[in-house]
């Protein structure tokens, strides 16, 4: 019942009869009721950073006006929202008013038997842990809409709007945006030798290595099938070109394992700064330089406009030192 551990009530009444009856019914293993005396204790409780699973308060606190203290409630803790429950004598429709409001969110008589209370307190943690699990799955959903669903990368759509916030910091601060677009070697071969869903694992563990050497605010995404795209906001062409150098050490050099074999994959990059230019525009470019790179020969590395090549050597196909046998071709 309780998605806490362990789950803290908070019980507030100056009433030591009532916190005596109400604390019986929160006597569930590993519970902890925390009994507050005033308005003012209540609102420190109900605000503080670890703030209880469930409050009860009385109306009749003495200190600050109970509207007050659910205002000040409502306002510090809206994103973290926690069940609250007032004690009360009557219903009367200032209640009902917060009631719709949200400000509370169940009204219980003073004169209630125990039984009523347990019964009520236990449908609203119910309620609550159901509308947690509503949002964990909204939350998740979005998270699918926006991402490439194999590789965990962000897809094309979402990748071109964050770019479209990227250029528009570029132009604001006058910073430098680069992007490095890279695209496997004739993967079209290994789709045919091993088959979809060897391939599969490969552009997961590419993905997976390339995401180890960026920055937490750089972004990858996967445009295409073989194809994926890295921008790298405050970085100018010279380090990308450095970055590109790495991905080719790291994530290429060494053999993937799938299905029991060692794979060499290589990959050619094409890079392109974006000088605030709309990403359409970049990326056009990044896409003219990887069709240069492709046309240099695998494990290339270009560059839009002006920007030389690459010149390291590219590295060696087989690893001496691997003490792997390479499937090549």
């Amino acid at each position: 019942m309780y998605d806490r551990n362990p789950p803290i009530f908070l019980l507030a009444s100056p009433e030591p009869t009532l916190l005596a009856e109400i604390e019986s019914v929160f006597v569930v293993p590993g519970a902890r009721v925390q009994i507050v005396l005033s308005a003012e204790a209540a609102l420190a409780a109900l605000t503080a950073h670890d703030p209880p699973s469930l409050a009860l308060l009385d109306a009749n606190l003495p200190g600050i006006p109970m509207d007050q203290l659910l205002a000040e409630v409502h306002a510090r803790i809206a994103p973290r929202r926690l069940p609250i429950v007032l004690i009360a004598d009557t219903v009367t429709q200032n209640w009902i008013d917060r009631l719709a409001e949200g400000a509370i969110d169940d009204l219980i008589l003073r004169s209630a038997e125990s039984p009523y209370w347990r019964l009520r307190i236990d449908m609203l943690l119910r309620t609550q842990r159901w509308a947690r699990e509503l949002d964990a799955l909204r939350e998740a959903e979005v998270q699918h809409a926006q991402t490439d669903r194999l590789t965990g990368a962000y897809n094309r759509e979402t990748m071109l709007a964050l770019l479209f916030r990227e250029t528009d910091r570029v132009q604001r601060m006058k910073s430098p945006l680069c992007m490095i677009l890279f695209d496997i070697d004739d993967f079209g071969h290994w789709n045919s030798r091993l088959g979809a869903e060897a391939c599969d694992d490969l552009l997961c563990q590419v993905s997976r290595r390339t995401a180890r050497l960026l920055r937490t605010y750089d972004l990858l995404g996967r445009p295409g099938m073989d194809e994926f795209l890295v921008a790298l906001p405050g970085c100018g062409t010279a380090n990308a070109v450095l970055l590109a150098e790495r991905l080719r050490l790291e994530v290429f050099s060494q053999p993937f394992h799938v299905d029991g074999e060692s794979i060499r994959l290589s990959a050619c990059f094409g890079i392109a700064g974006s000088q605030g230019r709309a990403p359409v525009v970049v990326l056009r470019e990044a896409e003219q330089a990887l069709q240069w790179a492709k046309s240099a020969g695998p494990e290339s590395i270009q560059c839009a406009g002006d920007c030389p090549a690459s010149t390291a050597a590219p590295v060696a196909f087989l690893s001496p030192s691997s003490g792997d046998e390479l499937l090549a071709w």
